[in-house]
């Protein structure tokens, strides 16, 4: 059976479950309006540890424990650990990692690390490579400060396209159908299916203009999947970007109206709904632990319940660096997708 859908889709017959997922954030996050929903609000953005980048590691490697809790799994029961974050060499990751005893797969997408570690996951569970697998993402707004931009200490005044970075961490955990777990959190949830994105570039220079980065690619991957299953917008109840914020949403409706498809009225943004506007984060969160976060509190519960039946995750993800914007480089940016359905099974 041919898997691939068009020139850069594709389908899961075997339909891999996402049986649990478990929400770790900070302060900020949990005042925020889906603050009620998170498993675990961490008031100390530290987490009692030296560093920030140790307490981001903590947070993962936590979400993952408590996601595999939630179906009476361990560590030791996975066949593998699939994630990363926005850190040099991975290091919330592969330090999680190194706790959690797993076989690990490190992946770096930027933003958009948990949709690619959730399409990467299902396949290799639709190819039988695994039976129980878990992916995870993390962000957290000190330590991404502290690499991409300037240190706190500066007070530096944020620009009117900017966006704050989520504290946050969040795992999924996907089983085989074959795997005939009990008492799951998520009965009937699968992802059937996604698309795999093309890097894009616009030319965007200014790293606190992140939504204007990532739009192209959000709005490339959303097509590119609308056309390859040769379905309209309204096919998916929801379509789902990670961190566009709330100007780079509107770039991304007026690109995808420009290849004739209207998705503004079903769309919604993770980081224009993890804070309130009172909040004052101008144009809302990003990071890898955004999108993530809002996938595990809000979107997979709501699809259980049977509020949707089908929608479409888009984390978006800006592939730059410390070194390449000193070099003047523009920043490219990259967008994958899942197809996530409720299904009878």
């Amino acid at each position: 059976m041919d898997k691939k859908i068009g020139s850069a889709s594709f389908i899961l017959p075997s339909l891999p479950r996402i049986v649990s997922s478990a929400a770790f954030v900070g302060k900020k996050e949990g005042e925020g309006p889906l603050g009620n929903r998170f498993d675990v609000v961490c008031r100390d953005d530290t987490l009692g540890l030296e560093s920030w980048e140790q307490a981001e590691s903590r947070m993962l490697e936590s979400a993952v424990r408590l996601a595999l809790r939630k179906i009476d799994k361990e560590p030791k029961d996975i066949d593998h650990f699939m994630g990363g974050d926005l850190l040099s060499q991975i290091i919330s990751a592969g330090f999680a990692a190194r706790e959690l005893q797993t076989p690990f797969i490190g992946v770096y997408g930027a933003c958009s690390t948990m949709a690619e570690s959730l399409i990467t996951s299902a396949m290799l569970t639709d190819g039988g490579f695994s039976s129980l697998s878990v992916c995870g993402a993390s962000s957290h707004f000190s330590s991404s400060e502290r690499e991409f931009r300037y240190p706190l200490e500066m007070g530096t005044q944020s620009p009117p396209t900017a966006q704050r970075t989520v504290t946050g961490a969040a795992a999924a955990v996907l089983a085989s159908s074959k795997n005939k777990l009990k008492d799951v959190q998520y009965g009937n949830l699968v992802i059937s299916g996604g698309t795999i994105g093309r890097v894009r570039d616009y030319g965007i220079t200014d790293a606190s203009n992140m939504g204007a980065a990532m739009a192209p690619a959000a709005a490339s991957t959303i097509c590119a999947n609308l056309e390859d299953f040769g379905v309209p917008p309204d096919y998916y109840d929801l379509i789902v970007t990670g961190d566009l914020g709330s100007f780079g949403s509107e770039m991304m409706y007026e690109l995808c109206r420009s290849k004739g498809y209207d998705v503004r009225v079903n769309h919604f943004d993770c980081g224009k709904e993890i804070y309130s506007e009172d909040q004052k984060v101008i144009c809302g969160g990003s990071g890898c632990g955004c999108c993530a976060s809002v996938l595990s509190a809000k979107l997979l519960p709501e699809l259980n319940a049977g509020d949707y039946d089908r929608i479409l995750f888009v984390a978006t993800g800006a592939l730059l660096s410390p070194l390449s914007s000193l070099q003047g480089e523009s920043i490219p940016s990259i967008a994958h997708a899942a197809v996530i359905e409720r299904r009878a099974l």
